[in-house]
């Protein structure tokens, strides 16, 4: 066997912490075969180890060359390529096993399906946002099976053609407001999130001279394979099945807007008349350099980075300094239980928003139009 180069060892060992997600793969199985506290390994983990990794470890500010060729990046692409169908046979397993698993009582199997959806939502939605931005065809195909298989496929259109356009203005429903529970949040974007996404695909088509239903509408392909991931649960697990799918998807989608609450809340980009915003700078979405937290989620703390340059792979973002983009306090795991709490995040984040508003837009006096959920357009600004 020939030697491997260093160089080779040194990526491997680099892109090795990134891989620790596939720990939840036998945690979750741990909860199905054997019940009890097992069906708590999941949210035990994803949140609680991962929070006291990052209180150990600290924060990492390293920046990888972001010139990076493709080739170089190999073993953090691979953990994005191989999660879709592990992730496809566990769930689907799961279905076929746990409806008929004497051993578990109904909360229990509950349980366990609360643990796959933190495997969906923590890590399969988080996969498939960084395959979706993909050039390749067959990877932004993998993104669509991942989300679909948590019933939120028009998610791809919603980020793409909606929340990278207009992130951190009253046109994204995806950035929540100033002084906006999360409890308030969350029905509302579940309500616009669907709209948003059609909409903009329909204009997309209108823009070609297409009816907002022709064949090359993406909503065709996202009906398919939900429809698909809903026949094949029904076929393995009965009613059951197809229950306690319908349930994990409704957890990882819980997951996916608590983070999106996050990333952005109370940030605004400045308008500029005529319907047009500032350019998207780093300041816009919170940054946060906890080390175990970005192993896990990817670097999606990274949000900054990911916002000012889509394209970049998730091994290449960079981090920011105070002085260019706000820092959270904690890593999203903490954030998001915070964010459940609305007295307690108003309590944490408000003062950092007002100081946020300081520092980058001191000329601003009046931020009462920001600041509305509903109707929220600035006067004279597009409605969304």
């Amino acid at each position: 066997m020939r030697n491997i180069p260093a160089a080779e060892v040194q990526k491997l060992q680099n892109a090795l912490p990134f891989w620790l997600s596939l720990g939840l793969f036998p945690v979750v199985l741990a909860g199905a075969l054997w019940g009890g506290l097992w069906v708590l390994g999941a949210p035990i983990y994803s949140w609680v180890m991962f929070s006291a990794l990052d209180a150990i470890n600290g924060t990492n500010d390293d920046n990888a060359d972001p010139e990076t060729p493709e080739t170089g990046l190999a073993f953090y692409r691979a953990i994005t390529l191989l999660w879709v169908p592990l992730q496809f046979v566990l769930l689907f397993w799961m279905i076929w096993y746990v409806p008929q698993a004497a051993h578990l009582g109904a909360w229990e199997k509950i349980g366990v399906f609360f643990g796959v959806g933190v495997l969906s939502g923590t890590i399969g939605i988080t996969y498939s946002h960084e395959l979706m931005h993909q050039k390749a065809a067959f990877e932004r195909w993998l993104g669509d099976i991942l989300l679909a298989m948590v019933m939120y496929s028009h998610f791809r259109s919603e980020h793409l053609r909606v929340h990278h356009l207009y992130v951190a203005t009253p046109r994204d429903p995806v950035t929540a407001r100033y002084n906006e529970g999360f409890h308030r949040f969350f029905p509302r974007v579940l309500r616009q999130c669907y709209r948003s996404a059609f909409r903009a695909e329909a204009a997309m088509l209108a823009r070609k001279g297409l009816k907002p239903l022709h064949r090359s509408n993406p909503f065709w392909r996202y009906w398919g394979l939900q429809a698909g991931m809903i026949a094949l649960a029904l076929a393995l697990g009965g009613w059951q099945g197809l229950a306690l799918f319908l349930w994990q998807a409704g957890v990882a989608i819980w997951q996916l807007e608590l983070v999106n609450y996050v990333e952005h809340y109370g940030l605004t980009r400045r308008y500029l008349g005529e319907g047009r915003y500032e350019h998207v700078l780093p300041r816009h979405s919170w940054n946060a350099t906890q080390q175990a937290s970005n192993w896990l989620l990817i670097n999606l703390q990274r949000h900054s980075d990911h916002h000012y340059k889509p394209d970049r792979r998730f091994p290449l973002l960079q981090t920011y300094s105070p002085d260019e983009a706000p820092q959270l306090p904690y890593g999203y795991s903490v954030m998001t239980v915070c964010a459940m709490l609305p007295p307690l995040w108003k309590r944490m984040m408000n003062p950092r928003v007002r100081a946020w508003r300081r520092q980058f837009y001191p000329d601003i006096q009046d931020w009462k139009p920001y600041n509305k959920a509903r109707n929220p357009t600035p006067k004279g600004a597009p409605d969304a």
